[in-house]
């Protein structure tokens, strides 16, 4: 083993301890969260374009599930902000806000496993055409859905209590 090779090793043994001793195991190792809930969450059914494309990204990270054990309801809310107006008036820039509450429950089960809310926004620029402004808004509402499928996984595989 060559000296920078110990060195590498002895610099990651505080680490290796350190996470050992605190609890911590892998999200897709075979007891993580990760691998007990893939496949097996049935995502509430799209009402509109928004939840259409939040659900395609959730059912992406989670796995459709063909025999679903848990629920995995939404709540979304978004809304569409003026962020650079010109000396004459004209909005050039918007931010997309969106919330979304989400409720992982176990089928016929009353206690939901997680729950949480997930926040972000994303912008796009009003200064080209009534085209171009359309597409740039078009894209910024799916980047935000990303953005949300993102972070609802993470806090669903940090914070589940699965039983057992």
């Amino acid at each position: 083993m060559s000296l920078s090779d110990r060195r590498s090793f002895l610099l990651s043994l505080p680490v290796l301890v350190l996470t050992g001793a605190c609890g911590f195991s892998p999200v897709y190792g075979p007891d993580g969260t990760g691998a007990a809930l893939y496949g097996k969450i049935a995502v509430a059914e799209p009402v509109d374009r928004e939840t259409y494309l939040l659900v395609q990204e959730l059912e992406q990270r989670l796995g459709r599930a063909t025999t679903p054990q848990y629920d995995l309801s939404l709540a979304l809310l978004t809304d569409t902000e003026g962020q650079a107006v010109t000396a004459s008036g004209d909005i050039t820039r918007y931010s997309v806000v969106a919330e979304v509450e989400y409720l992982l429950t176990p089928r016929g089960a009353e206690t939901p496993v997680a729950r949480g809310v997930a926040r972000n926004f994303t912008g796009y620029s009003a200064t080209g055409s009534t085209v171009e402004t359309l597409a740039s808004e078009r894209d910024a509402r799916q980047r935000l859905m990303v953005i949300l499928a993102d972070q609802i996984v993470a806090q669903i595989y940090s914070t589940a209590e699965l039983p057992g």
